[in-house]
């Protein structure tokens, strides 16, 4: 039996909930994505000063995306079997080296390398930390996702006025300052891989700890993984319109400068924050299935009612596109996990490199798509993406679900 089988054993039965941890890993997690945020944050600047067309931005998030993909399921799979307390310290080490040569990158050319840099830090940093996640939870798997989860969300959401405050009155250079939450970071990485450590010296004691597995056949199991992954499509493709192309959209459409583009971009990022939240309460309380069809289609009337609306209901329509739809990915992840629980790094790996790749390709392709259109037109087109969680009914209800002994 593998060593993450005693672990899931020993988190979901035996001990409490770890808040101290989940706290520390989730304001790592903050800070992990502050940094990843800085990227889009600075596209409009750096549209500026590279005289780049939207299909170069889309390729900026796209390198980005991709390196910190294709490398998760790896990792993940990696650490399965050989865990690594201290993994995502050599994370943020690549992220601090990809932050330095973003502030000092004098082409195109040299943005591009920084940005894989920072996706490979990202690509170390997710699994494990998402297991710690997993191990703290005693239980309470969807609200622990989701504690670790609405880190990344608030980092992500306080990149864009960070940026504002501190880079875009000034110049490209100033990027260096973010090497500080770096360092901050690495600091609370190394309690949380001395609690790690620990927990699997604990676990190696007893091995003998059983693990449940849902009473599924494996082509349920797996049509059910490829379902998830479609509303991970759906999802990160229409975040990806948002987060790389918000700013353009409300400048163009309805002149804001720069700095209060960043603000609009700032609500939906904080809505996604606290949509993250709610959905992992209601996912323990409810059933993970229902948060994960209302999260994805229930986006959609809003979706569909932004491109023709005015600017302050798109500020409310972005808040609550941002609350609903957010709420799906803790339940999505613990889905799975829960589906696959023999294969928890390795899931979390698949998940969150896939939402990355998503998130990439889409900004890739809209970019591309903008350049032949319009960056409005791309909002018309992506209004219809939630209207895919209509599949989510085809989800197995996982507390109606039997368990049986692994082999």
């Amino acid at each position: 039996m593998s060593t993450i089988t005693s672990e899931v054993s020993t988190s979901s039965s035996t001990n409490k909930t770890a808040y101290s941890i989940l706290i520390a890993v989730s304001f790592a997690h903050l800070l992990n994505d502050l940094l990843q945020g800085v990227i889009p944050a600075i596209y409009p600047r750096l549209e500026q000063k590279f005289d780049l067309s939207m299909g170069q931005i889309g390729m900026i998030t796209l390198c980005y995306q991709l390196a910190a993909s294709l490398l998760q399921p790896l990792v993940g799979s990696f650490t399965d079997k050989n865990p690594k307390p201290y993994s995502q310290i050599i994370g943020m080490f690549f992220t601090t080296t990809g932050i330095i040569a973003l502030a000092y990158a004098p082409s195109y050319g040299w943005i591009l390398a920084a940005v894989i840099l920072v996706g490979i830090g990202s690509s170390i940093f997710h699994p494990e930390s998402s297991r710690v996640a997993y191990l703290a939870s005693g239980g309470k798997r969807s609200l622990a996702q989701s504690i670790f989860q609405i880190g990344g969300n608030s980092g992500t959401a306080l990149a864009p006025l960070l940026v504002a405050w501190i880079v875009i009155p000034n110049d490209q250079h100033h990027i260096l300052w973010f090497v500080l939450f770096a360092l901050v970071a690495k600091i609370v990485l190394t309690y949380i891989g001395r609690w790690y450590s620990n927990n699997l010296k604990l676990v190696n004691k007893n091995q003998k700890k059983k693990i449940y597995l849902p009473d599924l056949s494996p082509n349920r199991i797996t049509s059910s993984i490829a379902i998830l992954l479609i509303l991970i499509f759906s999802k990160y493709f229409y975040v990806a319109s948002i987060t790389s192309y918000f700013q353009f959209y409300t400048m163009d459409k309805f002149g804001l400068n720069e700095i209060q583009a960043q603000v609009y971009l700032f609500y939906f990022l904080l809505s996604v924050a606290v949509g993250t939240l709610l959905g992992g309460y209601f996912g323990d309380k409810i059933g993970r299935k229902y948060v994960i069809w209302f999260s994805v289609l229930g986006a959609a009337p809003f979706t569909l009612l932004l491109p023709y609306v005015g600017l302050q209901w798109t500020g409310i329509l972005i808040v609550i596109i941002g609350l609903i739809i957010s709420s799906a990915f803790p339940a999505i992840l613990v889905y799975a996990q829960e589906l696959l629980p023999k294969k928890i790094g390795m899931v979390s790996g698949l998940f969150y490199g896939f939402a990355f790749g998503m998130g990439g390709l889409g900004s890739a392709v809209l970019g591309w798509w903008a350049d032949l259109t319009s960056v409005a037109y791309i909002y018309v087109v992506c209004s219809y993406l939630p209207l895919i969680g209509i599949i989510a009914y085809f989800l197995p209800d996982m507390k109606k679900v039997g368990l049986k002994e692994a082999e």
